[in-house]
């Protein structure tokens, strides 16, 4: 199935691009997760505005996401999240947590669509994050995750 991509999907592509998938990876999970949208001839104008947004978000030179990626690896971001017995948390730390946890601790704003957090973080400890800064350079984000007190 022909599909335009209006995230970036790990290991497939970026917004923007056409794919060509397999039909369940489409109904199943591409589609229902608004991840893409089906390939028509009047998606060549939807490509074009997702290519414009994206170069609006995106990081202008290689040199800048360099240096908020420094930025990012030198910090410890510390997250406080409602926890029970033995640490395990009420819910999950989410990818928009940890961009708002980054700009709490006065670290450069990040967009939460380029968070991806590897393996779903539901216990107090410490854990890592994976920050999409550029096409060639990622950061990753070390989450102390405390319990709250409240």
């Amino acid at each position: 199935m022909k599909l335009i991509l209006t995230h970036e999907v790990t290991g497939l592509g970026t917004p923007g691009d056409v794919v060509e998938v397999k039909d369940g990876y489409a109904r199943n999970f591409l589609i229902p997760r608004n991840l893409a949208t089906p390939w028509t001839k009047g998606g060549e104008k939807q490509v074009e505005t997702i290519s414009k947004a994206r170069k609006a978000r995106a990081i202008a030179t290689l040199d800048e996401a360099k240096s908020i990626k420094q930025s990012l690896e030198a910090r410890t971001v510390a997250f406080a999240a409602r926890a029970g017995h033995g640490g395990r948390l009420f819910g999950a730390v989410t990818p928009a947590d940890v961009a708002a946890a980054v700009a709490a601790v006065g670290g450069p704003a990040i967009d939460k669509r380029k968070v991806e957090i590897l393996k779903p973080i539901k216990t107090t400890g410490t854990h890592k994050a994976l920050v999409r800064l550029h096409a060639d350079v990622s950061a990753t984000v070390t989450i102390d995750v405390v319990e709250a007190t409240a």
